[in-house]
């Protein structure tokens, strides 16, 4: 026997699919306000990458056209950060500069996070594996980052390419340990431990259960790497041992500008600010996303 149906029930109104506008603007709001660190490092790091993109559009000229009659000129409305020795446009130099120092830090972030991700999962799953591979890393971390990417670029020569290689291999021991951290904790849960014991193969539980539980700690620590990138890129082309000369890079910018930093310090100024800006917002937003992400922190939205 069917059982009658209501008329007001079918007569209510159908719940919308999305959220209203005002709604989902509360809760833009709302986020912004519980992770202002969030906010404001994105918004930061957005603009700066808008920065980069844009660089032929943004009322620049050629960084390497070279004006010796135009040299050492303070910043103007003609020039707005002035000009340097060889008289070049500051300005555009300062600009397209933040191209390499964001490709540099984007890149090693990447290529150390999936690297240390391989190693830190094969050496806490597999003892053999962790035993050599890790004394390997306990070495390579017992040397400092600088040092080591100076040895390196000695051997390896003055590219961008060069520089992203030589900055991840000094970073990959850091995301190693880590993720071998989460591995060895995370292999101890009664979940993994059913997994085991129901048969389930070694790559199966480290696809299925291991590495999405590190995926949030591995994030947090790409930004922290990709800061480090950066400044480590600007020391090395600083001393002259990162990116060619011909390549405007923030670190030559300041390498070029320090003998008449006395008498012209807006040569290094611009590019000074502009990476500090850099690196706080990528750190702001690597602090937020730790906040956000760890579950003993985060706050429900």
């Amino acid at each position: 026997m069917r059982l009658p149906v209501d008329p007001q029930y079918l007569a209510a109104p159908a719940l919308p699919d999305v959220l209203p506008p005002r709604k989902v603007r509360g809760r833009t709001m709302l986020f912004v306000y519980r992770h202002p660190a969030i906010a404001i490092g994105g918004v930061l790091l957005g603009l700066i990458v808008l920065v980069a993109v844009l660089a032929p559009y943004l009322f620049t000229v050629d960084p390497t056209a070279l004006a010796p009659a135009k040299r050492t000129r303070a910043p103007s409305a003609l020039y707005w950060f002035g000009t340097d020795m060889l008289g070049r446009d500051i300005y555009s130099r300062v600009v397209y500069g933040a191209r390499v120092s964001l490709l540099v830090g984007f890149a090693v972030s990447a290529v150390s996070s999936v690297a240390g991700i391989a190693i830190g999962l094969s050496a806490g799953f597999i003892r053999p594996v962790d035993t050599v591979v890790m004394r390997v890393m306990d070495g390579l971390m017992s040397i400092p980052s600088i040092l080591l990417a100076i040895a390196f670029m000695a051997l390896l020569g003055a590219s961008v390419p060069n520089v992203v290689i030589t900055v991840s291999i000094a970073e990959i021991p850091r995301v190693s340990r880590l993720v071998r951290g989460v591995v060895l904790s995370l292999r101890e849960q009664p979940y993994v431990e059913a997994a085991i014991a129901s048969g389930t193969s070694i790559p199966k539980i480290i696809w299925r259960h291991i590495l999405p539980n590190t995926l949030a700690p591995i994030i947090v620590q790409a930004t922290f790497v990709c800061a480090s990138a950066m400044l480590t890129e600007a020391t090395l082309s600083f001393i002259g041992a990162g990116t060619p000369p011909n390549i405007p890079s923030w670190g030559n910018i300041m390498s070029e500008g320090r003998t008449l930093w006395q008498v012209k310090p807006f040569i290094v100024f611009f590019p000074a600010m502009f990476l500090s800006i850099t690196v706080l917002a990528v750190n702001m937003l690597g602090d937020g996303l730790r906040d956000a992400l760890d579950p003993r922190l985060a706050k429900r939205i």
